[in-house]
């Protein structure tokens, strides 16, 4: 379904607020979570019908001490290393978990790019701009959001950078 600015409806999240406040193009999709499911982005793909290349996960890493967001493919894994060199750090590990759904105000699984409690500094990987339309988490588990590879950038104030391997 596609929504539009100013329609804010029963289910939102801080993500969909933002995109709506934004005035983005954007559709959400849904489908059944299953808390079995060994990769939350995998699922989502396979539960989609999408390309594991054009669904994204949102990963909370720590650059130089400084909660980092890198949206990656789910088809692909983070090259911390990339991470790092594309914001400027020296060093990256992934974030605690607790830290990371506390900053964010977001579940692990449902983390979004957009919406944030605190927004961080964000890297997307390069291979989103082969893609139409990527679809993100839209800040819970079982919901996504389908947009441009340009609008998510602008929004998050994203680096694109080849941050992901194969």
């Amino acid at each position: 379904m596609a929504r539009k600015a100013g329609k804010q409806q029963a289910g939102s999240t801080p993500a969909i607020v933002a995109l709506e406040k934004a005035g983005a193009a954007f559709s959400v999709h849904s489908y059944a979570h299953d808390p079995a499911a060994p990769s939350y982005g995998e699922e989502a793909a396979e539960a989609l019908g999408r390309d594991p290349a054009q669904v994204f996960k949102t990963l909370v890493a720590e650059v130089d001490g400084a909660l980092t967001v890198a949206v990656v493919p789910v088809s692909g894994s983070l090259d911390l290393k990339a991470l790092a060199a594309a914001v400027g750090g020296k060093r990256a590990a992934m974030a605690d978990p607790a830290a990371a759904e506390r900053t964010t105000g977001y579940v692990r699984g449902g983390i979004s790019p957009l919406g944030q409690r605190r927004r961080l500094r964000t890297a997307l990987d390069a291979s989103a701009r082969s893609h139409a339309t990527i679809c993100v988490s839209a800040g819970r588990r079982g919901l996504e959001v389908e947009l441009s590879p340009a609008d998510l950038a602008a929004l998050t104030d994203a680096v694109i950078a080849p941050i992901a391997r194969a």
